[in-house]
């Protein structure tokens, strides 16, 4: 974090402005590292389990054999996806409350929802909204398909492991992170602006601000935001 801030002129010192930041900016080595790690346990389960033989039955045409087991249950890919959808979720969740720290003028001192005319144009309040949304919509996905089985074939497939649907969750919540990141992004080169220019901002950040402005222009009136959201997001997935 202090290499990526480098030579910044936007940071301040502990005790400047205030004693302590809030969680969503003080721990976020601390989140994202939890979900980080996350992904290191999902690749490691799906490297196994896509190099494994998990055909039923297993047949040893050398040896004669025809052995019925288990190995196509998917469980371990069940409890990977369900904690995949977890831990993505949670830089949805952190990300949305700095965006509203971004927008908010009760915890920060920029325009109100960074609008460029405060009253009569919203800025970046609806955008706000649609994160909240998207977070919302995340915690519904994220509840784990692998604690649910519902018996089939005669009671003999009497545990399943849902992987299928915690995977297709795990996939919208991936897409809805996105857009999630892609609307902090959006703030935070409009807070950017507010103060004083990339000019103030560290090199590294600075390269990331400019490229973000190649896809999204500044914020001078309202306009349909979610054709930014969108080209933003389709920009972080590339």
């Amino acid at each position: 974090m202090r290499e990526y801030l480098k030579g910044s002129q936007l940071t301040t010192k502990q005790g400047e402005k205030r004693i302590q930041d809030a969680y969503s900016i003080r721990c976020i080595p601390q989140v994202l590292g939890a979900s980080w790690q996350t992904l290191g346990y999902v690749k490691d389960k799906l490297e196994t389990e896509i190099n494994a033989a998990t055909d039923n039955p297993l047949i040893f045409s050398d040896e004669g054999k025809v052995l019925s087991g288990g190995n196509f249950h998917g469980q371990p890919i069940a409890v990977a996806m369900d904690l995949l959808k977890i831990g993505m979720s949670e830089v949805a969740n952190i990300s949305e409350r700095r965006i509203e720290r971004l927008v908010n003028p009760q915890l920060n001192d920029l325009p109100p929802f960074l609008s460029p005319e405060p009253g009569l144009q919203s800025g970046a309040m609806i955008m706000q909204y649609t994160a909240a949304s998207l977070v919302s919509e995340n915690k519904t996905l994220a509840h784990p398909a692998s604690v649910d089985s519902i018996p089939s074939s005669a009671n003999q497939e009497d545990h399943v492991s849902m992987g299928t649907i915690g995977a297709r969750h795990a996939a919208q919540i991936i897409e809805n992170v996105r857009r999630v990141v892609a609307i902090e992004f959006i703030c935070a080169m409009q807070a950017v602006e507010l103060r004083g220019g990339p000019a103030k901002m560290a090199e590294t950040t600075r390269v990331l601000y400019e490229a973000g402005r190649e896809v999204v222009p500044s914020i001078k009136r309202d306009r349909v935001f979610s054709k930014d959201i969108e080209a933003l997001q389709e920009w972080l997935r590339q």
